[in-house]
């Protein structure tokens, strides 16, 4: 099941492209992909998944669909995040579609049996800008609303940031996400302002986060900063740091999937999320 974010949008020419790697570029129509598990073993729990692919592409499946699967295996619900991409949409548009859909996601939690005060955000690499982003962001939620998706909260109870980018500022900045998602000539305020690790307050939401320490793609140091932020704060968090894997492996490395999934499924566990 696909829900668009804003029904109402109209788009004349959507050039959506699905790449034969699995990846979406050119992305105009944001929406989320429902995934939920049998009634009979669905727990309270979600989260909204954001694939990630630099701020040009949405690695849909590696990032999205086999996350989502394997999240409904242990009983949990999955939404992926369709976001829309640079160039034609640049920050804070990717913010707002993430900000939507978990308002959208809250406002069905009595149709899809899922608790509205467990709902999670889950990101990727450029998703995981987007994730930490979300969860660093004030809430959009607006009481007086006649719209009754926007009367839903949208910050996220948790968060799980895989392999993240976090900061705009050079050396350890994704330099593609930064440009593609600013623009190339971005100033040093406004990579100031999307550098999630200077937005940690202590309402930013428990959040689990692993990289590989031999990431050449994005540089551990992301996850690391985002992680001192996070104490700092007195925010509950956990950073794993795996010896190696590189960048991207998403669910693509069974063996690496043995190693992280069973740790993300014991911290959930231990805050009473699974």
């Amino acid at each position: 099941m696909i829900l668009p974010l804003y029904p109402d949008l109209h788009v004349e020419n959507d050039e959506e492209i699905l790449h034969p790697e699995g990846h979406l570029s050119l992305v105009h129509s944001p929406t989320i992909e429902v995934f939920l598990p049998p009634a009979e073993t669905r727990s309270p729990t979600s989260v909204l998944i954001c694939p990630g692919g630099g701020y040009h592409v949405i690695a849909i499946e590696h990032e999205g669909r086999a996350v989502a699967r394997w999240f409904n295996s242990i009983g949990i619900s999955a939404f992926i995040l369709k976001y829309r991409l640079p160039p034609n949409y640049r920050h804070p548009v990717p913010l707002s579609d993430a900000q939507r859909a978990m308002q959208l996601i809250r406002s069905k939690a009595d149709e899809w049996k899922i608790d509205p005060e467990a709902v999670g955000v889950m990101g990727f690499s450029a998703g995981g800008h987007l994730a930490s982003s979300l969860a660093t962001a004030a809430d959009m939620a607006i009481e007086s609303a006649r719209d009754s998706i926007a009367r839903s909260s949208s910050h996220p109870d948790f968060a799980i940031l895989i392999y993240p980018v976090i900061t705009m500022h050079a050396p350890t900045t994704h330099v593609g996400s930064r440009d593609h998602l600013l623009g190339s000539d971005s100033t040093d305020s406004q990579r100031m302002e999307v550098s999630t690790e200077l937005s940690v307050t202590n309402r930013t939401p428990p959040t689990f986060l692993l990289t590989a320490t031999d990431d050449l793609g994005v540089s551990p140091q992301n996850s690391i900063a985002f992680h001192a932020a996070l104490q700092r704060c007195g925010v509950p968090a956990e950073l794993h740091l795996l010896p190696e894997g590189g960048h991207g492996f998403g669910m693509n490395h069974p063996h690496l999937n043995e190693q992280w999934l069973p740790r993300l499924v014991w911290w959930l566990e231990k805050r009473g999320l699974k």
